[in-house]
């Protein structure tokens, strides 16, 4: 948990946002949420979050290659629920406020840019404009009502 808090300040300062307290802690909450559902933070570049000589479990391993989509509803340090969201697929719309990510199984979802998002491509950061129509992402994010908003978005 204390490094998924760290990867998740990392992720937040390399966005260079400003952040609430409060906000990072329900965002800590989402990484978790994001974590148990097969995204690793090691995937979006922050290398505190890797432990040497560590091998991943193979049942995660699997997880992460087969997800296509789900949402996980998870509740805060404040005792609110949250429900988080995650897609993996291929991007066949973009635009500067969002994009559709269509899954193998026929499963559309059009995603907002949240603020702040993280976005990684080859364990590096990344630009938005790396998320552009045919690239194939993995992305994670929140559900309020329909609106559905990335937080963190995995590139190739």
């Amino acid at each position: 948990m204390k490094v998924l808090i760290v990867a998740l300040a990392l992720a937040v300062s390399g966005c260079g946002a400003q952040v609430p307290a409060a906000e990072a802690a329900d965002a800590a909450v989402e990484m978790v949420a994001l974590q148990e559902v097969g995204f690793d933070a090691g995937d979006a570049g922050d290398t505190a979050a890797e432990k040497p000589g560590v091998r991943p479990r193979p049942v995660r391993k699997l997880l992460r290659k087969n997800t296509l989509h789900g949402e996980v509803v998870v509740r805060t340090r404040d005792g609110e629920e949250r429900t988080v969201v995650v897609q993996r697929g291929a991007v066949t719309a973009a635009d500067d406020k969002g994009f559709t990510v269509k899954s193998s199984d026929g499963f559309e979802l059009t995603w907002t840019y949240g603020d702040p998002v993280r976005v990684a491509q080859n364990r590096e950061k990344a630009e938005r404009s790396a998320v552009r129509a045919g690239v194939q992402v993995g992305v994670g994010g929140v559900r309020d009502g329909a609106a559905v908003t990335a937080r963190l978005i995995i590139v190739g």
